[in-house]
């Protein structure tokens, strides 16, 4: 299960209490401030666009062995997603 939000994460994790246990549940949000000029810029730093979220979902669909890891790196190739940058939220 994927929440994203234009908002701080801190809104989606609140329903991560609710969930069975066990369940995955990722969640993205902008967590910052006066970081862009305009809301799609925000939204690309902060990685919640159409474009990361998409490829966040299909990373989970990796991690639950749904699909294969090809189809993440390819769909990352072609949006020029680096795996293992740092999170946006952390600096």
């Amino acid at each position: 299960m994927l929440a994203v939000t234009d908002y701080v994460r801190a809104v989606p994790e609140q329903i991560r209490a609710w969930l069975p246990a066990g369940r995955r549940y990722a969640t993205l949000g902008t967590d910052g401030f006066g970081r862009s000029d305009t809301r799609a810029q925000l939204r690309s730093y902060f990685e919640v666009d159409r474009q990361h979220i998409l490829l966040r979902a299909l990373r989970l669909l990796v991690d639950a062995g749904e699909i294969p890891r090809s189809r993440l790196e390819a769909a990352g190739q072609q949006y020029g997603w680096v795996p293992g940058g740092p999170d946006p939220w952390a600096g």
